[in-house]
C-alpha cells in the first residue's frame, strides 16, 4: 500500500453491536432482518447530528469516526435513549438493544477505511458494555470528565484480547440502565471454564470490596456533589420513600454466570456474606436472606421487588468463576427510578490468595472498622464445601419440620467434619437444636430438653470461636426464654441486636418473649420489625398473626396468617389453628369449622402444638359436641403432663380436668393463657388465678391484661 493513500490522525472511534442478533436470525430470520434495518435507520439518523462519519457496517454493528470524544459519547447516549424509548412500545421479541464501545486513539485512514490500535481497542471495549450500555476507554474519560451529566464507573482493569497496552475501561451509567421493560438483567462477562477452588477467602475478600463501595455511597451518596461532577445522580423521583426509608436495602441472590452450575452455592455465598456485613450497620435496614432470595430465578422487575420488600435500594450482581480467576459484578439500584447509583466489577487472580487477603484486610481496617466498630470475618480462611453445607443446613432449618431439622443437623455436622473450627456451623447447630427442642417440647415429643442442652453447648462454642456472630447469642437468648429466664434472655437479645440490628428471626423471638412478659405493645413493635426485615418469611408472618390476634386485630390477623400460608407449600397446622379464633370472633363461623375439620383430617402432621384445642373449641361452640368430643378423645388420652391435653379439655369446658395438664404449660406458651378466648370463662375463677401463681406468671398476666386494656382504649380513641 502506498504511503500517499494513508492518513494518520487522532480520532474517536465508536463500535456498536446489536445484542442477540445471531440467535434471533436462527429463530426468525425475517424478523431479524427487519429489526436490523430499523436499528440502522435510527443510528444513521443520529450520526450526522454529532458529526459522526460512518466508516462501515460490521454485520449487525457500525464502525463510526468522530472528531472528538465528547461528540462520540453524546451520540452514544442519544442512540441508547432513542432505542430505549422505542422499546417501551414494543413486545419483548421486537425490542432492539445494542452495546457501544468508544476509544480515542491513533488511527490510519486508508481507501475509505480506518485501521490501527485505536480501532482495535474500540472493538475490544464494546463487548464489555451491558445490553443498552456504553463503555469508554481512559483516553475518552480524560476528555469528557466533568463534561457529561452521567456517572462514570471504573471497571476493574480488563484483559483486552491482542492488545498489549494497558487500558482502563469505564462504564457510562445511563438513567435507564435497567432493561427497558424494567426487569432485572444479568451481566456480560468472560467465559471461564468450570472449576471449584479449594478455599473461599477470595470471595469473602471481594465482598469486603463491595461493602466498602456501598458504605462510601451510604456516607456520601446522598450529599450534593459539586456542579458538573461526573457522578451526580438524577433528582429523586416523585413518590420516593421518606428520608428514613432511604436507609433500606436488599441484597438479591447474585446470578451464577459460570459454566458449572454447581457454583450456584458459591454465588449465593457471595450475596449472603455481603448481606451479613451490611446487616451489622446501625441505622441501615437490610432485608433478611429468606425474603431477598425469594426472587431468585424469577423475572421480577426491580421496582416490584423493592415494593414487596419495602426498601429504597436493591443490590444485584453476578459471579463468574474459573480455574484461577473470579469476576464479580455488583450494582446498587435506586428502586424508585431504576437509576444505577453505584457499580463496580472485581476480577481477581486466585494464584496469590494471601496477597488478596492482605489487600482486603487493609481495606477493612480503613473502612469497615470505622463503620462497624468491630473486626470483620472477611479475612478468615473458609473451606468452600463447609460453607456450602452451612448454607444447605440453613435452608433445611427454615423448613421448620422434624425432617428439616434432621437434615439441617446432618449438614452442619458434615461441615464440622471438614472444619471443626468453623464458627457458623456451630452457630447453625445451636439454632437447629434450640428450635427443634422447642418444637418437640410443644408437641410432647421426647428429646426437647436434651436438644436445648446441646444447643447451649454449640452456641457457647460458636461464641468462643467468633464472638462477633449474632446467631449464637440469639440461640442462647431463646434457650433461656424457653426456660423462663427473662432477665438473662433480654440481656442476650440486646447483645444480639448490638451485633446485628437486622437479625429478623431474633426480633420475632424477642416479640414472643415480650408477649410472655405481658408487654403486648412492645411485642407488637418487634413483630412489625421482624416482618419489615423479612416480609416473605413464612414463620415470621405466621407468628405476627398471633400478635395481631392477641391485640384483637382479628381481620389483620387472618390476613397475616393467609399471607404466611401462601409462602409455604406444605400445611402447617399451627397456621390453620391461628385463624380459627379470629374467624369465630368476626362471626365467620362456617370458615372456622371448615378449618377445624381440615386440622382433624391432617391428624398425623407435625408440628401441632396446642392448635387442636382451638379446633375443638370451635366445634364445641358450634354445637357439634359429638364431633368435638371425638376429636378431643385422641388428645385427652395422651399423658397428663402434656400441656396441649389441657387445652383440649378446656375447649370442651372441662376446666377442672384440664388443670393437671395446664400445670405443665411451657414458659413461652403461658402467654396464651393471657388472651386466648378458650380461657375467657375462667379468668375470675380462683382456680385459674392459682394456676397463674403455680406457673409463676401471675405478675406477667396482670401486665398483659392492663396493657391490652390500654391498647384497646387508645385504638378506640383514634376512631
Amino acid at each position: 500500500m502506498s504511503a500517499n493513500t494513508e492518513q494518520r490522525k487522532l480520532a474517536a472511534i465508536m463500535f456498536t453491536d446489536m445484542v442477540g442478533y445471531s440467535a434471533l436470525s436462527q429463530r426468525n430470520e425475517a424478523l431479524a432482518l427487519e429489526l436490523l434495518e430499523e436499528h440502522r435507520g435510527v443510528l444513521r439518523g443520529l450520526f450526522p447530528k454529532h458529526q459522526g462519519t460512518e466508516i462501515k457496517t460490521t454485520g449487525d454493528g457500525f464502525l463510526v469516526e468522530f472528531a472528538s470524544a465528547l461528540a462520540a459519547v453524546r451520540c452514544a447516549v442519544e442512540i441508547q435513549r432513542a432505542l430505549a424509548e422505542r422499546n417501551q412500545a414494543q413486545l419483548p421479541e421486537r425490542q432492539v438493544r445494542i452495546r457501544i464501545g468508544i476509544h480515542l486513539g491513533d488511527v490510519v485512514r486508508s481507501d475509505g477505511d480506518v485501521h490501527g490500535d485505536g480501532v482495535n481497542i474500540a472493538a475490544r471495549i464494546e463487548p464489555l458494555a451491558e445490553p443498552g450500555g456504553i463503555c469508554i476507554s481512559n483516553s475518552v474519560y480524560d476528555q469528557i470528565e466533568n463534561k457529561v451529566e452521567h456517572a462514570l464507573v471504573r471497571l476493574s482493569r480488563p484483559e483486552l484480547k491482542n492488545i498489549q497496552a494497558s487500558v482502563q475501561v469505564y462504564k457510562l451509567v445511563l438513567d435507564g440502565s435497567v432493561a427497558a421493560d424494567g426487569r432485572r438483567r444479568t451481566h456480560a462477562g468472560s467465559q471461564p471454564s468450570a472449576s471449584s477452588p479449594r478455599r473461599l477467602p477470595l470471595a469473602l475478600g471481594v465482598v469486603a470490596l463491595l461493602v466498602v463501595g456501598l458504605l462510601l455511597f451510604l456516607k456520601y451518596g446522598a450529599r450534593p456533589k459539586p456542579e458538573g461532577s461526573a457522578t451526580n445522580p438524577p433528582p429523586a423521583a416523585s413518590g420516593a420513600p421518606s428520608a428514613a426509608d432511604q436507609k433500606s436495602i436488599a441484597v438479591l441472590a447474585f446470578a451464577n454466570l459460570s459454566e458449572d452450575k454447581g457454583n450456584e452455592t458459591f454465588s449465593d455465598g457471595v450475596s449472603e456474606e455481603l448481606l451479613n456485613v451490611l446487616a451489622k450497620i446501625p441505622g441501615l435496614k437490610v432485608t433478611a436472606r429468606t425474603s431477598a432470595f425469594h426472587f431468585k430465578g424469577k423475572d421480577t422487575p426491580i421496582p416490584e421487588i423493592a415494593r414487596q420488600l419495602g426498601v429504597a435500594y436493591v443490590v444485584e450482581g453476578s459471579v463468574r468463576k474459573a480455574d484461577n480467576r473470579v469476576r464479580i459484578t455488583a450494582q446498587l439500584i435506586k428502586a424508585a427510578d431504576g437509576f444505577h447509583v453505584w457499580s463496580d466489577t472485581f476480577t481477581r487472580d486466585l494464584k496469590d490468595i494471601f496477597a488478596v487477603q492482605e489487600e482486603i484486610a487493609g481495606l477493612i481496617a480503613q473502612q469497615l472498622q470505622l463503620k462497624l466498630g468491630m473486626s470483620s470475618r472477611a479475612t478468615q480462611v473458609v473451606n468452600p464445601e463447609a460453607h456450602r453445607l452451612v448454607l444447605e443446613g440453613r435452608y433445611f432449618w427454615n423448613l421448620r419440620s422434624e425432617e428439616g431439622f434432621a437434615r439441617a443437623e446432618t449438614a452442619f455436622k458434615q461441615a464440622l467434619v471438614i472444619d471443626p473450627q468453623f464458627a457458623p456451623a456451630h452457630a447453625g447447630l445451636a439454632l437447629d437444636y434450640v428450635i427443634r427442642g422447642q418444637y418437640r417440647v410443644l408437641d410432647g415429643i421426647a428429646g426437647g430438653l436434651e436438644d436445648w442442652a446441646l444447643g447451649r453447648t454449640e452456641a457457647q462454642k460458636a461464641i468462643e470461636l467468633d464472638p462477633l456472630q449474632a446467631e449464637p447469642y440469639a440461640a442462647l437468648a431463646y434457650t433461656m426464654a424457653n426456660e423462663g429466664r427473662w432477665k438473662d434472655s433480654e440481656q442476650l437479645f440486646q447483645k444480639t441486636f448490638a451485633l446485628n440490628p437486622n437479625y429478623a428471626i431474633a426480633h420475632l423471638w424477642h416479640a414472643l418473649v415480650l408477649s410472655s412478659q405481658g408487654r403486648l405493645d412492645l411485642a407488637l413493635d418487634e413483630h412489625r420489625r421482624a416482618s419489615e426485615l423479612d416480609p416473605l418469611s413464612f414463620i415470621i408472618i405466621d407468628r405476627f398473626a398471633e400478635g395481631l390476634r392477641a391485640t384483637r386485630q382479628f381481620s389483620e390477623a387472618i390476613e397475616s396468617s393467609r399471607r404466611a400460608a401462601e409462602l409455604r407449600t406444605e400445611i402447617f397446622i399451627p397456621n390453620l389453628g391461628e385463624r380459627v379464633l379470629p374467624l369465630w370472633a368476626l362471626g365467620r363461623k362456617a370458615e372456622a369449622i371448615e378449618l377445624a375439620r381440615t386440622m382433624r383430617q391432617a391428624v398425623t402432621l407435625r408440628p401441632r402444638w396446642n392448635s387442636d384445642g382451638y379446633a375443638i373449641w370451635a366445634l364445641e361452640r358450634a354445637g357439634l359436641k359429638q364431633e368435638a368430643a371425638d376429636y378431643a378423645a385422641e388428645i385427652i388420652k395422651l399423658p397428663e403432663e402434656y400441656y396441649a391435653r389441657g387445652f383440649a379439655l378446656v375447649a370442651l369446658g372441662r376446666f377442672a380436668e384440664a388443670l393437671p395438664s395446664l400445670e405443665h404449660t411451657p414458659p413461652l406458651t403461658r402467654r396464651l393463657l393471657f388472651w386466648d378466648a378458650l380461657f375467657d370463662p375462667w379468668r375470675e375463677d380462683p382456680r385459674f388465678q392459682q394456676l397463674l401463681v403455680n406457673l409463676n406468671c401471675a405478675a406477667e398476666y396482670q401486665v398483659a391484661r392492663e396493657t391490652l386494656t390500654r391498647m384497646l382504649k387508645e385504638r378506640e380513641a383514634k376512631k
